[in-house]
């Protein structure tokens, strides 16, 4: 039985964006971070710094790769799948997406040989300059996409005028009501990716053997910034589900399993929700606790999953990504704070953590990847039918592709974007295990 093609379009689209997502916020929060380390290595003198640059750069570089790479399907897709979004918002997303490119190719790649192989032909002021400017263009091109995902979710700033977007204003277009909310929870979900990364990595190295300097002060500065994001991400969460519920109520109704009216609705904590009977089986929740975290009519009335029949978002994705995301985030919480409160004394020196501990955050590598990829699902799934919120849906985009090409198309993006992610991850622990820079050792021949 081959799936409906709308189904095929969005499950093919969210694995693209997604796969997109996590190496964008990858390569945002390594360049930064190795812009610290070369700051530290210049101006303190200690070698260690320029080791931790050394190693997670050839990371950084893998990353900017894959990004490149997975951009190239998501353009592709926004003019096969929805082929006809781009003659209703290319207004809109045109120049956005232009500014994008550019800034990749002005800003990022015209440094990145520099960044890359420089290192030894340049001064090191010039080469730190390079490394800034990279940083610079990896936040510029976030930017420019995010302000057109965000735009799709708050839209402002232009009319439908025939069908088609008209730009009247387009600094409401930039400044639009959830820019700053997903611009900065987006770079805290990336500081958290890289950090959790770079201490699952220090952990799974110093289970194996003792740690070099570079290691040692690389796990101090993720576990700073872990626990600086971590916090920051709070408000900045309550915040977003306060403008969901103001801007996107069938979002936060669904995000809440808040199935029927009601004026003292229940926070539901775990549920399995049902959409053959409109209900949340096997529920657990706080009586009378969710109000605040639902949209409102313009008469005050709360607004349930039931008034809006037949444009609901899929609820059991939206409800369990939001759940899935509030978990890994507390459970980062406490191994973040745990492990500096641990280590104050000791100079956060990763090394005199128990091998129990060292396991823990060795688990945790890719925690911060899980948080932000249910983000970007909560985000792309929550706004369905809609693909521009409130305004043009999904059915009224969708392109002529059959059933049966997005079947094999989405199967084939899964099984590549599978191997890569494991050749990721491979070469990620390989680095980690031989370094870099792998000696080769011949063995004497025998006698």
């Amino acid at each position: 039985m081959i799936l409906p093609p709308l189904l095929l379009g969005r499950v093919q689209f969210t694995v693209c964006l997604g796969f997109l997502a996590f190496f964008m916020a990858l390569g945002l929060a390594l360049s930064w971070l190795l812009l610290f380390f070369k700051l530290k290595a210049r101006f303190s003198g200690n070698a260690g710094w320029t080791a931790a640059y050394r190693f997670w750069v050839r990371i950084f570089a893998l990353a900017f790769v894959l990004t490149l790479a997975a951009a190239v399907p998501v353009l592709v897709q926004l003019g096969t799948i929805w082929s006809g979004l781009m003659d209703r918002i290319g207004n809109v997303a045109g120049p956005l997406l232009g500014f994008a490119v550019l800034s990749v190719f002005a800003l990022k790649s015209c440094f990145l040989g520099v960044m890359l192989f420089g290192q030894r032909r340049v001064s090191e002021a010039v080469h730190t300059l390079a490394v800034f400017m990279v940083a610079l263009g990896q936040l510029v091109a976030v930017f420019w996409v995010l302000a057109l995902v965000s735009w799709m979710q708050t839209p402002d700033g232009a009319v439908a005028l025939d069908g088609r977007y008209q730009v009247f204003d387009w600094m409401a277009v930039l400044i639009n009501p959830s820019l700053k909310l997903t611009l900065g929870i987006n770079v805290l979900c990336a500081a958290l990716t890289v950090s959790f990364m770079v201490m699952g990595i220090t952990a799974w190295q110093a289970l194996r053997r003792p740690l070099d300097d570079g290691e040692r002060l690389g796990f101090r500065a993720a576990l700073v910034v872990a626990c600086l994001a971590i916090v920051a991400l709070v408000p900045a969460g309550l915040k977003a589900a306060h403008m969901i519920a103001h801007y996107q109520p069938a979002k936060a109704a669904a995000a809440a399993g808040f199935w029927h009216d009601s004026d003292s609705p229940d926070l539901v904590l775990f549920a399995l929700p049902d959409a053959q009977t409109s209900s949340n089986l096997a529920s657990v929740s706080i009586p009378g606790a969710a109000g605040r975290w639902l949209g409102r009519d313009a008469g005050g009335k709360l607004l349930a999953l039931e008034n809006y029949s037949g444009m609901q978002p899929p609820v059991a994705l939206t409800f369990w990504s939001l759940r899935l995301m509030v978990i890994m985030s507390g459970l980062m919480f406490l191994a973040a704070w745990a492990t500096l409160l641990r280590l104050r004394k000791r100079g956060l020196d990763p090394s005199v953590l128990p091998r129990a501990w060292l396991r823990v955050l060795s688990a945790l590598t890719f925690s911060g990847a899980i948080v932000l990829l249910a983000g970007w699902v909560l985000t792309l799934v929550g706004i369905q039918p809609y693909i521009v919120n409130g305004a043009v849906t999904q059915t009224e985009v969708l392109g002529p592709a059959t059933g049966r090409g997005l079947l094999y198309g989405t199967v084939g993006y899964v099984l590549l974007y599978g191997l890569l992610l494991w050749a990721f991850v491979s070469m990620l622990f390989h680095a980690a295990r031989y370094g870099v820079v792998p000696i080769r050792k011949f063995a004497r021949a025998a006698a």
